[in-house]
């Protein structure tokens, strides 16, 4: 499995991205932003976004190999985040997860449990979707709901997603499990408490 090799690719790809000047940013964002919905080397145009440096391992022969899926999905999915948003929309720790949970408590009414926000749904749908293009496609309608969310958009770990996408997509019998347990790290971390524990003295009063 090349999951790390992965994820720091993709992160080299969006420091390099930062590291641009601003107008070679936003062309280079606008450019990534036109293949989204598109398989990897749809588009001639963003082959060197996305290839550039890449590692020959992770080159497919007859088809895009998993690892180009994962690294395209996240270029031009945070591309389409980025836009409109002035912070920076990766940021690392702030799993997929974690993002979601963050965007149900914002969208539920005061009073209300936010486990019952419709965001949820569309959460699980992305999480049993099984092929890489039905992925895809859930997972560009909840970067678009984390991009507009009130009070500003919600920034997802985008290396981290390219992992993520990279795992889900094990065909290995050696590591059936992994797609599975990809699934349930974005449960945990979506039911995990993000408030601290309460001091022992606050316990004992």
């Amino acid at each position: 499995m090349k999951t790390q090799d992965v994820r720091i690719y993709t992160a080299q790809r969006l420091d390099w991205l930062w590291a641009l000047r601003d107008n070679q940013r936003r062309a280079e964002l606008a450019k990534l932003r036109r293949g989204v919905g598109h398989a990897p080397g749809d588009l001639p145009e963003l082959w060197g976004s996305f290839l550039r440096g890449m590692p020959e391992s992770f080159q497919g022969r007859s088809a895009p190999s998993a690892a180009e899926w994962a690294v395209y999905l996240a270029l031009t999915l945070y591309a389409m985040h980025q836009q409109g948003n002035d912070q920076p929309m990766n940021r690392p720790g702030n799993t997929l997860g974690r993002a979601v949970r963050q965007l149900a408590e914002r969208n539920t009414p005061a009073g209300q449990d936010w486990t019952e926000a419709s965001v949820l749904r569309r959460f699980n749908a992305l999480a049993t979707a099984e092929e890489i293009t039905e992925i895809s496609h859930h997972l560009r309608g909840m970067i678009q709901l984390l991009s507009a969310a009130k009070d500003g958009g919600i920034p997802l770990d985008y290396p981290q997603l390219a992992a993520d996408l990279y795992e889900l997509q094990c065909t290995d019998p050696r590591y059936a499990q992994i797609p599975a347990n990809v699934r349930l790290r974005w449960g945990q971390d979506l039911y995990r408490d993000s408030k601290p524990a309460p001091e022992e003295n606050e316990k004992e009063n």
